[in-house]
């Protein structure tokens, strides 16, 4: 399962496919010089990492609790709030995206092409301006979305979505359809379709009008991660050699349109991601604001998946799974875990080598879904 090439840690499993389910404001921080490769200078391992710590036990006001997405503080009306979960698209043409970094859970997986689409889950988002630009949907994501009991906002789908939209309890914000259409407009300064945008309060509206549920319906898990807290973060040190040196992890492998790659800072304690788009030089990724996009936590899920055969290119991933690969990344150190989702709004649960649901850090979190065939390396 785990081979050492030349200090680089090269990861691929192999696994049968079975059914699917059904058919198919930010963190600021330091921006990397543009290189033409992306290859940062990595720590000697025997150099001890410094663990930023923080005393989070008591809440900066009262009234205020923990968030079921980072473990951060919140209101408690912006915890009560189901969250919205965005398609946006992540080629060329359609970046910088409109507040990404403010996303508290990003995920990303291939479509068509090889292109990727991420799906940004936000909280508290009723005051967020210009998102997107916003793009249409794959049933993958939406079993993802249904695990939060979110809100989904995309612009259409292919047709074999249309039996997943239609179930009573799928709630969407779907700009292909009416009154929906009301909360997205077009901008002039992209062309179509990367031109497609919604806000905070234009979604508020619709939901409103359409009747949905602000709060949670009681479909989801209420815990979703586990978390530890800032003053005692989960350092992996408790896995002793299995926790493998990874102040650089390297996708380039699994999403060769975008070949995006993190690095760890140690001063903060943050993956920052970056891009090295095919015929541009490489850099940060960035949102509007210029802030790059970075997380306390990465998570790898390798997943099985196949092409439709469709002449689109579309693919179906197997959501539903016990047992299977991935990687988990915190604090400049990777464990190997496994991972399961039993149902369609089941949590996605992560585990460690001993079947103990590992601990994520207090903080945002990126989960990267790559074909089980394909390969990354970190170091």
């Amino acid at each position: 399962m785990k081979k050492y090439l030349t200090g680089l840690v090269l990861i691929t499993a192999l696994a049968l496919l079975t059914a699917c389910g059904t058919q198919d404001a930010g963190q600021e921080g330091p921006i990397l010089p543009e290189t033409e490769e992306p290859l940062p200078a990595t720590p000697d391992p025997e150099d001890s990492i410094t663990i930023v710590t923080e005393d989070d036990s008591v809440p900066p006001r009262e009234g205020m609790v923990r968030s079921r997405l980072t473990n951060e503080w919140v209101d408690a009306s912006t915890a009560d709030t189901r969250p919205i979960a965005v398609m946006i698209p992540n080629e060329k043409d359609a970046i910088p995206q409109y507040n990404l970094a403010a996303a508290s859970v990003l995920y990303e997986a291939n479509v068509e092409g090889r292109m990727t689409r991420l799906m940004a889950l936000y909280e508290n988002w009723e005051d967020l301006g210009q998102l997107g630009n916003v793009r249409s949907l794959r049933s993958y994501y939406a079993y993802w979305a249904f695990e939060w009991d979110a809100f989904l906002v995309h612009y259409g789908g292919p047709y074999f979505v249309d039996p997943l939209l239609a179930e009573p309890d799928t709630e969407t914000v779907n700009g292909m359809t009416s009154p929906d259409s009301a909360a997205f407009y077009r901008t002039a300064d992209r062309t179509a379709p990367h031109n497609i945008y919604t806000t905070g309060e234009n979604l508020l509206k619709t939901i409103q009008k359409k009747g949905y549920r602000l709060t949670y319906r009681g479909l989801a898990p209420e815990q979703h991660f586990q978390f530890a807290s800032k003053a005692e973060p989960n350092t992996l040190s408790q896995y002793g050699e299995d926790a493998l040196p990874a102040s650089y992890i390297d996708l380039s492998g699994c999403y060769p349109m975008t070949r995006c790659y993190f690095t760890f800072h140690e001063e903060d304690g943050l993956y920052y991601r970056s891009q090295h788009l095919i015929g541009d030089t490489d850099g940060p990724h960035t949102d509007h604001t210029g802030t790059q996009l970075a997380f306390k936590n990465v998570l790898v899920q390798e997943i099985k998946s196949e092409d439709l055969g469709l002449k689109e290119g579309y693919l179906v991933f197997q959501c539903h799974d016990t047992g299977k690969d991935g990687w988990y990344f915190t604090n400049g150190k990777g464990i190997h875990v496994t991972w399961e989702k039993d149902s369609d709004y089941g949590a996605t649960r992560y585990y460690d080598d001993d079947g103990n649901e590992i601990l994520l850090n207090t903080g945002k979190t990126m989960i990267c879904v790559v074909n089980e065939e394909d390969s990354f390396t970190f170091r």
